[in-house]
């Protein structure tokens, strides 16, 4: 292994797990509705999907709604990157972030120039939104499935060297916290590609499910140290585990400094530490 040290919805993609438990909402959060958890329909309706995700790259789609989404997410959300620089510019990457709101996509993506692949759940493709997200680089997973299609679609991506966000507890956290296991799914991608792995904070989105209230909260995205793992053919479930819970250890790490330090302080202390890289540089 090589991290985590500085380089730089998955569950089912390795197991078929029953449907996870119910979590409240906090009172002071707009409930996330019931999830559908299975997609009735067969496999072979996603192939196309697989297809163009592990032969192309996100096409101009992805711009477009990168434009506005990120108009929004500034507008309403004021939300902000920091140590953008540590999402290496090319190369295979996976981006760990936690997951509390159907924004977090988006969120993640504003701030770094690269694109960024998306596994969705397959309840979404249907049309027209099915060729918005294959043409902007997202593709399906069946949850509640082995689903593989889903796996080998994400190894393809990093093996032509793309960025590829996971979320590693799998889907939206409806407490707001983030869990305290991670789905194996992303431990076994890490170890089995040899991908940089970023971990990243996305901090204030689980109130963005208030704007039906009329809140419409801040939102900080800090991207982590990247570090990855030597690479292992055929990683073992315990291998697997072990990784995603390190990799969900890290996402913590980031997440409790940001809170510890609120928004304003971790942009200066971001700025202070591109100074000091800038200053060793030169020296």
């Amino acid at each position: 292994m090589i991290g985590p040290s500085p380089a730089g919805t998955l569950a089912a993609v390795s197991d078929a797990p029953a449907d996870p438990p119910e979590q409240e909402s906090p009172r002071d959060l707009t409930p996330i509705r019931a999830q559908v958890y299975r997609d009735p329909r067969p496999a072979e309706v996603f192939d196309r999907f697989h297809e163009r995700a592990r032969t192309r790259e996100p096409d101009p789609m992805y711009e477009v709604v990168r434009v506005v989404t990120t108009l929004y997410s500034w507008t309403a959300f004021r939300v902000r990157g920091i140590a953008p620089e540590l999402v290496p510019a090319s190369g295979p990457v996976i981006l760990a972030p936690n997951h509390s709101s159907f924004m977090d996509h988006f969120f993640l993506g504003a701030s770094i120039r690269r694109k960024v692949s998306f596994m969705a759940k397959s309840q979404l493709f249907k049309p027209p939104l099915s060729f918005i997200y294959s043409h902007g680089g997202v593709f399906p997973v069946r949850r509640g499935f082995r689903d593989e299609e889903a796996f080998i679609t994400a190894a393809a991506i990093l093996e032509r060297g793309g960025c590829l966000a996971m979320y590693c507890e799998g889907g939206r956290s409806r407490s707001g916290r983030i869990g305290d296991r991670a789905r194996p799914g992303i431990g076994r991608l890490a170890l089995e590609s040899g991908a940089t792995v970023v971990p990243v904070a996305i901090h204030g989105s689980e109130r963005v499910r208030n704007w039906k209230r009329l809140r419409f909260p801040k939102v900080t995205v800090e991207y982590g140290e990247p570090f990855r793992y030597e690479r292992v053919e055929e990683a073992t479930r315990d291998q697997q585990q072990v990784v995603a819970d390190e990799i969900l250890d890290a996402i913590k790490s980031v997440y409790a400094r940001l809170d510890a330090e609120g928004r304003q302080a971790a942009a200066a202390r971001w700025r202070a530490e591109r100074r000091e890289r800038r200053t060793v540089r030169a020296a």
